[in-house]
């Protein structure tokens, strides 16, 4: 059965993406349709900006911390990226931690769980599709776009979501596993990284 892995975008400290990745977590075991579901949070992966001396579609990694994103990224069949907007884009970690990898990406539906103020992070959504369709991956249509995000976190629930985000969320995780199903014959064929 598909593994998901929900990527934290945002490593700015005071942040609430850690919280809004939390809340998709719940969402995603609560949807049903994936066996292994793994939060990972590129705080804590912690990718110095790229130094890696060959391209990434080699696969000639001389770091450890690049072989391990590199494995943890291969052994997913879908992602969704938490993602905050910053300055109408999407912010400089989430791009390093793409750049690092190519043939990794391959094949792989992504869903976007965006955040921010008026725009819900929905410009920094439609900038990153550019990145990951040139990766081979497929983003979604559908999506979750938060809006105002600061009114919905609580000091002891977490993210205080709503109907309509919840919804969002459902959808965003039938199609992540209708669409991973459907490029898993791709997958199949590829060779390792």
């Amino acid at each position: 059965m598909a593994k998901l892995k929900i990527i934290v975008a945002s490593t700015r400290p005071g942040r609430i993406g850690l919280t809004v990745g939390q809340w998709v977590e719940a969402e995603a075991r609560t949807h049903g349709g994936f066996a292994d579901i793994e939060l990972v949070d590129l705080a804590e992966v912690n990718l110095p900006f790229m130094n890696e001396p060959h391209h990434p579609r080699l696969a000639q990694y001389v770091h450890q911390h690049t072989r391990d994103w590199s494995a943890k990224v291969a052994e997913a069949d879908a992602f969704v990226f938490v993602m905050p907007e910053y300055n109408y884009g999407y912010n400089a970690e989430l791009k390093n931690a793409i750049d690092y990898l190519h043939n990794e990406w391959h094949h792989k539906p992504v869903g976007l769980a965006s955040y921010g103020g008026v725009s819900a992070g929905t410009r920094a959504a439609q900038m990153i599709k550019q990145v990951v369709t040139t990766l081979k991956m497929t983003p979604l249509f559908e999506a979750v776009s938060i809006p105002f995000v600061h009114q919905l976190v609580t000091e002891d629930e977490g993210l205080a979501a709503n109907g309509i985000m919840i919804a969002s969320a459902k959808a965003m995780f039938d199609e992540l596993k209708r669409v991973g199903d459907a490029l898993l014959p791709l997958r199949a064929t590829q060779p390792a990284p």
